[in-house]
C-alpha cells in the first residue's frame, strides 16, 4: 500500500517510543545502545523503531568506524508542522467565537436580575 510522505511522518510520530527517541536526539547524535537506555525493550526493537523513523525521513543513520549513530532531521518535522499550521486560523476563529459566546453568557442577567 503506497502512502504519502505526510502519512508516513505522522505514522512514525504516532508511537510514544519513537517520539521519545526523537526527543533524545534533540540533544545530539546517539547510538542504538544509548537510545535504548531509558526503555525496557530490546536493542532489536529499538532498531526497528529507528528504521521507521529513518523511512519517514525523521532521522539519518551514519556508520563511523564500528559505531552507528542516529541524527535528528528536523526538515520532516517542518512538513508536519506546515500541514498543521493550515488549520491554525480555522481553530483560532472557532475559539474566538467560543470566547465571545462565553463572555455574553457571563454578562447575561440571571432570573434574579444579577449577572453571572
Amino acid at each position: 500500500m503506497a502512502t504519502d510522505r505526510l502519512s508516513t511522518i505522522f505514522a512514525a510520530l504516532a508511537d510514544p517510543t519513537r517520539r521519545a527517541i526523537l526527543a533524545r536526539l534533540t540533544t545530539g547524535d546517539a547510538t542504538v545502545t544509548e537510545l535504548a537506555e531509558p526503555f525496557s525493550i530490546s536493542l532489536p526493537a529499538v532498531s526497528r523503531h529507528l528504521k521507521v523513523l529513518e523511512h519517514a525521513g525523521l532521522i539519518t543513520r551514519n556508520r563511523s568506524a564500528r559505531w552507528r549513530t542516529s541524527r535528528l532531521r528536523a526538515e520532516a518535522l517542518r512538513e508536519a508542522v506546515a500541514w498543521m499550521e493550515t488549520y491554525r486560523e480555522f481553530w483560532d476563529v472557532r475559539l474566538d467565537l467560543l470566547d465571545d459566546h462565553l463572555r455574553r453568557l457571563m454578562a447575561a442577567p440571571t432570573p434574579e436580575g444579577t449577572t453571572t
